[in-house]
């Protein structure tokens, strides 16, 4: 019997194991094959290397994958206005506990004028004839009215006529000014009744009739008017003050319907005294605004 005959002969890899190294038949004096194990060794090397090599582009594949995923996530959702980069609200600078303070963007509201003429305790600014109507004349749609002489009096019912000096009394009148402007042969006097609130003075207008009348006031100029003869004349109230005119003619005549000149007059007079005392209100509270 010979060995290596009778059937395939068996295949040695010096990297499997269990393999058996084949024999040379004949001349083989058993000495390994050195030039076969150095080209196995050097094909187990490049497998290596390749596996190696795909290894870390799988890797890197990977992480680029999850760093798109990453920035998708973080980015996701519909863009926001202004820049998307600010850090954390916890590390954004001058971020703490202390509660930030604004510039104000609107100045507060202004102080109702009306609140100071509807008390004598806030109504404290000087008051007279003068302050009230001052310097010597005065234009009203056009019209030039010049100023007259001016009366001040503690004693209201004394410059009162009609039905008037009872109800100037009864609702405590404190105080009646006067002033006279005219315009040509046109006189009006503008009588201003002061009371201590704006309650005493509207309940005093509400009891006038056409019969409460202030009376004419002339001198200095004026001649005598409305004494006897037919006057028209006005009622109301602003604050708590009551304010009447009486209007005619200094030649002495009546005043009738058809006198339109003279009810413009009572009219123009009547308010420009309301726009004065409005003015008053105006000026108490804006200094007490400041």
């Amino acid at each position: 019997m010979s060995y290596g005959q009778g059937g395939p002969q068996s295949q040695w890899d010096p990297w499997k194991p269990n393999s058996q190294q084949p024999w040379n038949s004949g001349s083989d004096d058993g000495t390994p094959d050195w030039a076969a194990l150095a080209e196995a060794s050097e094909t187990r090397n490049k497998r290596r290397k390749l596996l190696f090599i795909a290894g870390g582009a799988l890797a890197t594949v990977a992480i680029g994958t999850a760093v798109a995923l990453a920035v998708v996530s973080a980015n996701g959702g519909e863009p926001q206005a202004g820049p998307s980069n600010l850090p954390a609200s916890g590390s954004l600078p001058g971020t703490g506990t202390a509660t930030p303070s604004f510039a104000p963007t609107s100045a507060p509201p202004p102080l109702d004028p009306t609140d100071f003429i509807s008390s004598a305790k806030k109504d404290t600014a000087p008051l007279s004839p003068d302050t009230l109507f001052p310097g010597t004349q005065l234009t009203m749609g056009g019209t030039v009215y010049k100023k007259g002489p001016t009366a001040d009096t503690e004693s209201c019912a004394t410059a009162a006529g009609g039905t008037l000096p009872k109800i100037l009394t009864g609702n405590g009148c404190t105080r009646l000014m006067r002033v006279t402007y005219t315009n040509g042969d046109i006189a009006v006097t503008v009588g201003v009744a002061v009371f201590d609130d704006a309650d005493r003075a509207t309940k005093a207008k509400g009891r006038t009739d056409d019969r409460s009348i202030v009376r004419s006031l002339f001198g200095k100029g004026v001649k005598p008017f409305c004494d006897g003869a037919f006057c028209r004349s006005t009622r109301n109230a602003y604050g708590r003050y009551a304010y009447f005119t009486i209007s005619g003619f200094t030649s002495g005549k009546d005043v009738t319907t058809k006198d339109t000149k003279v009810f413009a007059a009572g009219n123009d007079l009547a308010q420009f005294t309301a726009n004065q005392i409005h003015r008053r209100g105006q000026v108490q509270a804006s200094a007490a605004a400041r």
